[in-house]
């Protein structure tokens, strides 16, 4: 609301270190641009919620999305070369069948969860499908 911006006073696409809570400055956020709450943040939705890890010349895949979102995308810049990476979940209802995943790279079925990384400057395609229970299959086999 145009009452909530004109208390808050910050950025709304950054992270703020504080939110001050007395007169006259409550509700105000500051140091925005100081600390390190935004990397933070970045490395939680991109590591925790998205599932991408990089460890060296590495990328692994563990995901935990919401059983809502069917697939998401992004564009993953390694050096010079670009990664375009889909990730497309299929919900299992039955709970006798395993969790899983599948990984292509350029159409190439892998035959590990972890890629290797490499910067020859072309563009890649990456493909992870991840079969698993919903939520609802959970909580119905528990």
């Amino acid at each position: 609301s145009a009452e909530s911006i004109s208390t808050y006073k910050t950025e709304p696409y950054v992270v703020a270190a504080d939110v001050y809570a007395k007169a006259p400055h409550t509700g105000r956020g500051g140091w925005t641009w100081y600390t390190g709450s935004a990397s933070w943040l970045y490395r939680l939705m991109l590591e925790s919620l998205l599932g991408l890890n990089r460890q060296g010349n590495t990328l692994s895949f563990t995901p935990c999305i919401p059983d809502t979102w069917p697939s998401y995308s992004m564009s993953y810049r390694f050096g010079e070369t670009t990664y375009q990476i889909m990730v497309v979940q299929t919900l299992l209802d039955d709970a006798k069948t395993p969790a899983s995943m599948t990984i292509t790279l350029d159409d190439i079925k892998q035959n590990d969860s972890v890629l290797t990384l490499m910067d020859d400057q072309q563009e890649h395609k990456v493909e992870v499908y991840i079969y698993r229970l919903s939520n609802r299959a959970e909580s119905i086999s528990s």
